[in-house]
This record gives C-alpha cells, sequence and structure tokens, in this order.
C-alpha cells in the first residue's frame, strides 16, 4: 500500500503515547493538571504524548514534516511550570527509552520545541499530520474512555488514521456497559485509504478487520453521543433519534473513541451536535473519520455534506454538526436512500 511506512510510524507513535497516558491516568496527581483558555484541562499527558508523537514522526519523516496539533507550551514556559515541563520530559524520556528505537534524551527545551512543532496551519496542499494528543481530557481525568488520535492529511484528504484507545474493551460496548468483563482494555484502530480499517490490542497481536453494524432497521440501531453536555446538545439528539425511529437510549461516551466503536459494530450512528460558537477542529474528526469510513460506514455534516479538512485547523461547517451514519440504514422518511438528512434538518433549523 503506499501509506505503509507513515502508517508503521503512526501506529508506532499513537502506541508509544498511549502506554505513557497509562502510566499517567494511574497516578493522576492534582500538580498534573492544568486549564486551558481558562475551561478546558490539560494534563501533563496531554504535553507529553504531543511531545513523544512530534518526536517520533520528525525522526521518520524528517525531511517533509508538518504537524497540525492542540497544544502548544505557552503556558508551560511560565516560571510557574517548571515542575511540570521536568515532569512532562522524564515521561518522555522513560518512554523512548523503554521502548529503544531512539537513542535519545531530551532536555527540557526539546520536549518544548517538540509540543510546539504542532503550530502548522494545514490547508489543501502538501502532506500534514494532524493530532489530538489526548482526545477527552475530561474523560481521561475521569478514568474514563479517551483516544490518541493522529491522522495524515495529503492534498486536504485523510489518507490514513490511527486511534489508540487504552481503556476500550477488546470485546463490544454495546448498550450503556463501557466496561470489560475480564478488564481486557486497550484497542488500537487503524485505517488507510482504500485499505479498510483493523484493530488490534494495544500490545500490537492479533490484528482484526472490522466493519460497521449490520444492522438495517433503525429501530434495532444504537446511536452514541458525546458524554459531555457540552459538546453535544443531548435534548436535540434525543429529537432526532426519535424522528428517524430510533428506540434505543443513547451511548454516551468521551472523545473519538466513539469512532472506533462505530467502526467494529458497537452502534450505527454518532450525532455530535456542538452549541452555537463552536467551531470543529480537524484534529477531532480526521483519524476517527477515516476509521469509520474505512470500515463502511459514512461521515458527513448534517446536509450529506463529506467533512472538509482542507480549510486549515478549523472545518467551519455552517452548522457544525457530524453524523456518522452506517450506510445501509434505511430510514422510514426516506427508504430508499440511506441517509436521513431530509428529515433532520426542520428538527435542527429551529433550535441550532
Amino acid at each position: 500500500m503506499p501509506y505503509d511506512k507513515e502508517l508503521a510510524a503512526a501506529k508506532k507513535a499513537a502506541s508509544l503515547a498511549a502506554r505513557l497516558c497509562q502510566k499517567v491516568q494511574k497516578a493522576l496527581l492534582q500538580s498534573d493538571v492544568q486549564s486551558k483558555n481558562g475551561r478546558s484541562p490539560v494534563t501533563v499527558a496531554d504535553y507529553g504524548s504531543q511531545a513523544l508523537i512530534s518526536f517520533v514522526l520528525r525522526q521518520e519523516f524528517p525531511a517533509e514534516f508538518s504537524l497540525v496539533a492542540e497544544e502548544d507550551s505557552k503556558d508551560l514556559r511560565k516560571d510557574s511550570a517548571q515542575e511540570i515541563v521536568e515532569r512532562i520530559t522524564k515521561l518522555v524520556n522513560d518512554s523512548l527509552t523503554t521502548d529503544g528505537s531512539y537513542d535519545a534524551t531530551l532536555s527540557t527545551e526539546d520536549v518544548l520545541k517538540a509540543i510546539d512543532s504542532g503550530k502548522s496551519e494545514g490547508g489543501s496542499q502538501g502532506r500534514h499530520w494532524v493530532l489530538d494528543p489526548i482526545d477527552g481530557t475530561k474523560g481521561f481525568l475521569r478514568g474514563g474512555q479517551y483516544a490518541i488520535a493522529l491522522a495524515l492529511l495529503e492534498g486536504g484528504k485523510v489518507v490514513l488514521g490511527v486511534l489508540a484507545c487504552p481503556n476500550l474493551p477488546l470485546t463490544s460496548i454495546r448498550g450503556a456497559d463501557q466496561h470489560s468483563p475480564n478488564n481486557e482494555v486497550g484497542c488500537l484502530f487503524f485505517a488507510e485509504v482504500c485499505g479498510g480499517t483493523y484493530m488490534q490490542p494495544l500490545d500490537g497481536s492479533s490484528t482484526v478487520k472490522v466493519q460497521v453494524s449490520s444492522v438495517e432497521n433503525p429501530e434495532e440501531a444504537s446511536f452514541f453521543e458525546s458524554y459531555e453536555a457540552a459538546h453535544s446538545m443531548h435534548d436535540l439528539s434525543s429529537l432526532i433519534a426519535q424522528k428517524l425511529g430510533i428506540k434505543a437510549p443513547p451511548v454516551r461516551i468521551d472523545s473519538q473513541v466513539k469512532y472506533g466503536a462505530i467502526s467494529r459494530g458497537d452502534g450505527a450512528i454518532y450525532m455530535r451536535l456542538p452549541r452555537n460558537g463552536y467551531r470543529e477542529k480537524i484534529w477531532d474528526h480526521a483519524a476517527g473519520s477515516i476509521v469509520v469510513t474505512e470500515a463502511g460506514g459514512v461521515v458527513t455534516d448534517v446536509a450529506g455534506n463529506p467533512l472538509d479538512f482542507s480549510r486549515g485547523r478549523y472545518l467551519d461547517m455552517d452548522t457544525g454538526i457530524i453524523f456518522a451514519l452506517l450506510s445501509r440504514l434505511k430510514f422510514p422518511s426516506n427508504p430508499c436512500h440511506s441517509l436521513c438528512f431530509p428529515s433532520v434538518v426542520p428538527i435542527i433549523s429551529p433550535m441550532h
């Protein structure tokens, strides 16, 4: 396949970052959490994950490296953050030492520069890596679901994606239970354009090809939505589900873990309905979208348009509403067509 080297590097980088995040989550200290923009939490794991992935990708592709990522080092360069920076640096170096692939010990300045490598604006020209170092930081802090989401754009199109989901059970999470009965958790989803979607445990064993659910009747379908009410209007999701004939209650999960779960058939629909004024970032959907589409699903805005990752760091859709639907679902409002946008728009328009 044309992106074999890139996919191998992305899987390696995301897996290393996942192990770093697992280590932090097991022993999370209050001092490891900062606030971003006065509201969003950011942890040493967010920074460490971004520095580690940036370092690995630059080592693998030194001649052509552009990274669009969520974090920067502005807050870490304050005098009050020195202890946190040292902790991040130790986490990154410990991860590199344990892996053994790179003969390098990074200084604190090296780590800060690696974090700041994510300032690319992306766009429609050339290649750009797209990273959310921890998608679902609030879930991470709760001990819940989160994902390390890494994708590659070429010419503004997503050509590969990797989702490392450290707390996702290896077996299905159909229904509301997101816990593994045998405590077997940690999934890595990866997809390459025209190559399908695969899942394996984070330890790298037993890769399997996955496909979206075979459900055709909406009454038998389940739908996912964001755990945080601030990220998605739950009341509106319920109205849409009712209009579409969906009977099951929503399954609420943090992060792009939802995309991974849908790609293997755990659910049929993902509705993300942000509140007015929210701008969708490309790192929140790039990796997840190709994981679902290569598994046979469809990812669009509410008007049925594919997501446009060529505009820079933001998707800037008119509605800001994203659906991941299975291509085979048949809705009563339009039984000859797999999607349901004409019936959804009248619900959304007066409320959004």
